[in-house]
């Protein structure tokens, strides 16, 4: 009988070891830019060049599904899921979006599938998911973009179609805007504008990119376009599942990827990269007073030892901080090539100085820093 019951308070105290240190490996209280973070069964979070989306009390983080080595550049299972209460702590919800299995499917195991964002529209009551796509042995010569949709946030989401937007379309302009402003195919004026005018009958392409939910509902599809030397924000359809045919070209010619967008006391704030491949380089941002422009580009948000890379890391998205008014944390990637499965992620406070966006490197912080 003492043996019996000195092996189950053993097994006991185990147990109890075993708990705590599960707790342990879950629980953390601040960020730490860089460093290995662990989901709720203790990996390393797997959800690269994401975003995410706020539903009844818990965020969803969305991102890339990525495994070891090169190959992991590639899309072997779809897009991850987790889910939070307090930003902090990720529950891993597996797969949202799963690759299929048909070599022929837009979507095959191995196509190149990156930077998925979702949204909830209100009117439908769906959740949309939009991302970059490659298809499969091309490359980086489809630049499309796709989207799938689920009746719940975890999903699973089922793939709906990819495309080329606005073919056949020329960019909206303002009232006023001068003509040697405006796209001429007759007569391009920059080797932007010749790419614009090649893609103009199938579509134009569409790398990476973001989605941007306005205050009025409506949604916006920024993206990469013309060999990625110019970012297009393209108006979607009331239900985010198309494409109205009205967009504008950002900062032409000056070859802009990683656009993070948001909004701020009735501005406009866009986050972006220089391209650069997967190596880090100075980010970029720009502001406007109305969605369809005209932006203003002004310059190197980061400031500090590594500003000029970004900290090594390179814009996802900007998710407004839970609880605080005008708040915002800045979302980024380190990329690991070689090792895609060990990328990490930085995300830092934003602030505003005499209007003007300022991101400093911070080995640890916590929602408190905008108290």
């Amino acid at each position: 009988m003492y043996n019996r019951l000195s092996l189950f308070v053993g097994l006991i105290f185990i147990s109890c070891l075993a708990s705590n240190q599960v707790f342990a490996q879950e629980s953390y209280q601040d960020f730490t830019p860089g460093k290995i973070w662990k989901d709720n069964n203790g990996i390393h979070i797997n959800a690269h060049g994401g975003g995410i989306v706020y539903s009844k009390g818990v965020y969803y983080w969305f991102g890339e599904h990525k495994i070891e080595g090169e190959k992991g550049n590639t899309a072997q299972l779809g897009v991850h899921c987790y889910s939070s209460k307090d930003l902090y702590n990720w529950k891993d919800e597996g797969i949202a979006l799963s690759v299929s299995e048909d070599l022929k499917s837009d979507i095959a195991k191995g196509c190149i599938l990156e930077r998925p964002k979702v949204v909830y529209n209100k009117k439908t009551k769906k959740f949309v998911m939009w991302f970059h796509l490659e298809l499969l042995g091309k490359g980086y010569a489809a630049a499309r973009t796709g989207v799938a949709t689920a009746d719940k946030a975890t999903g699973p989401y089922t793939f709906i179609k990819s495309y080329r937007p606005n073919p056949g379309i020329l960019p909206f302009y303002a009232s006023g805007t001068p003509e040697n402003e405006k796209v001429n195919c007759e007569r391009p004026a920059n080797k932007s504008d010749g790419f614009f005018c090649r893609d103009l009958p199938g579509g134009q392409m569409a790398r990476d990119m973001t989605i941007f939910v306005d205050d009025d509902g409506k949604a916006y599809h920024i993206f990469s376009s013309e060999e990625n030397f110019t970012l297009h924000l393209a108006e979607l359809t009331p239900d985010y599942l198309g494409h109205t045919g009205k967009f504008i070209r950002i900062y032409v010619g000056q070859q802009t990827e990683a656009p993070a967008l948001f909004k701020k006391d009735g501005i406009y704030y866009m986050i972006g990269s220089g391209c650069t491949g997967w190596a880090p380089n100075p980010a970029r941002w720009f502001k406007a007073k109305s969605i369809f422009g005209p932006w203003e580009y002004m310059g190197n948000p980061c400031v500090g030892s590594g500003a000029d890379k970004t900290f090594g890391g390179q814009s996802t998205y900007v998710l407004p901080a839970p609880g605080k008014k005008n708040a915002f944390i800045f979302m980024a990637d380190k990329w690991e090539p070689k090792n895609a499965i060990d990328g990490r992620y930085l995300w830092l406070p934003i602030q505003f100085v005499d209007n003007k966006l300022k991101i400093e490197w911070s080995d640890k912080w916590n929602l408190n820093f905008f108290k």
